[in-house]
């Protein structure tokens, strides 16, 4: 059976990860978006809203998991963020599995996940893709993001593995500091290779 080699797909927040997914996705390599996947596992109706809220009581309703409220319980509580992951990451393995499936036939195909090196995943994907760009204009989008703050901003960049070490550890590094035209340029000619591989 033919097995579509995968990127992992990562940057720190403000990089410019998703306008780099959305690329890939429009030049035909299907993207797994796990961000979004936990968005609908956690929304309205989701499958996982009996088993959190049977772990964490009061933290789901009719729209979904009170983000809000399960974020104060399990921000700056290692075990009860170990307890959340295991209750997410199975589900997400379980739809990504799904995706690999309905996908089995194309040559390449693009995991978007935020957290590839910080949780791990790095050691599936057979190549991994760094979005980065100048600290100042990761700083300037990020600030602008609606209710973000300074203070917010230094709490998500101390959780997430410096872009330097990222940079370093990557297979290829896209750069959003440049123009979107430029940005959309390298990853045609990174998909190229890497189907052609």
């Amino acid at each position: 059976m033919n097995c579509p080699l995968i990127i992992g797909l990562t940057g720190s927040i403000g990089m410019g990860k998703s306008t780099v997914a959305a690329m890939f996705e429009d030049l035909g390599a299907p993207v797994f978006d796990a961000d979004a996947e936990v968005r609908i596992l956690q929304g309205p109706g989701g499958a996982l809203l009996p088993a959190i809220e049977a772990a964490f009581p009061g933290t789901t309703g009719p729209g979904g998991v009170d983000r809000d409220a399960l974020g104060t319980l399990v921000f700056g509580d290692a075990e009860k963020l170990a307890q959340l992951e295991l209750l997410v990451h199975p589900a997400v393995a379980a739809v990504r599995a799904d995706f690999m499936e309905a996908n089995a036939d194309a040559k390449v195909v693009v995991f978007d996940i935020p957290l590839l090196f910080e949780k791990g995943g790095f050691e599936a994907v057979d190549h991994v893709v760094v979005v980065s760009a100048p600290a100042e204009a990761q700083r300037s989008r990020v600030l602008a993001r609606p209710g973000m703050t300074e203070d917010k901003f230094a709490k998500i960049l101390a959780l997430q593995v410096p872009d330097a070490e990222k940079r370093e550890r990557a297979d290829t590094v896209i750069d959003t500091g440049q123009s979107l035209d430029a940005t959309r340029a390298d990853v045609a000619a990174l998909l190229e290779t890497l189907s052609a591989a």
